[in-house]
């Protein structure tokens, strides 16, 4: 298997514990498509891969720690990947799982691959259970408080498409029969939840979200 890259994807691998981080290396330092580097070159890593045993709390800190923006893209490689491990990899920003039993060198190559490209690459039946999973949060937990996957409610979403559209506030009271009072508390309340500095900030955070 070869890369479409010119040059091998830089990668960290942070173990659990020192047996299962070396047991990547290992698997990973005669691979072409990769080079593996130590953590005081992990602001060069284009993929790091998190190794475990259960997604724990420390795990998700970990996760959360190294993603910093784009890069790196995150691997995930446990040994219990149940319904809860899966949406939290999911809330994280995971682009790829794996088991620990299906960890071989040509897996975890694969997946450092099409993650490194921008792609997902999670096994079909893990993928069904996050959706299946994913389905059920949104109709018992968020739905009946009005919220979605995005942390926005239907009303926040409707006026930054508004205010996307270069709607001032008095128009998009008018639109949406609400106060002008209304519609500022509502982008107040969305800037300061968010940690947005204004309207186009909150603009420009939906739509590279994919959220507008």
């Amino acid at each position: 298997m070869t890369s479409s890259m010119d040059r091998p994807i830089v990668t960290y691998v942070h173990g659990c514990d020192p047996i299962s981080r070396e047991g990547v290396i290992s698997q990973l330092r005669t691979r072409p498509e990769v080079t593996v580097v130590g953590e005081m070159d992990v602001d060069q890593a284009m993929v790091a891969v998190i190794v475990t045993d259960t997604v724990d709390d420390e795990a998700t800190r970990m996760m959360r720690a190294l993603r910093r923006g784009e890069s790196p893209r995150l691997v995930l490689v446990a040994s219990v990947l149940d319904e809860a491990a899966l949406v939290a990899a999911a809330e994280v920003g995971v682009g790829g799982l794996l088991r620990r039993s299906d960890a071989t060198g040509d897996a975890l190559a694969r997946t450092i691959v099409r993650v490194a490209a921008g792609e997902g690459d999670i096994p079909h039946d893990l993928l069904g259970r996050l959706l299946t999973e994913l389905g059920r949060l949104q109709r018992q937990v968020l739905t009946p408080r009005g919220l979605t996957f995005t942390g926005l409610t239907p009303r926040e979403t409707e006026v930054l498409r508004m205010v996307a559209d270069g709607h001032d506030t008095a128009e998009i009271a008018r639109r949406m029969c609400y106060s002008e009072r209304t519609v500022k508390n509502v982008l107040h309340d969305l800037t300061t939840r968010l940690q947005l500095r204004n309207r186009s900030h909150a603009v420009a955070y939906a739509v590279r979200e994919g959220l507008i």
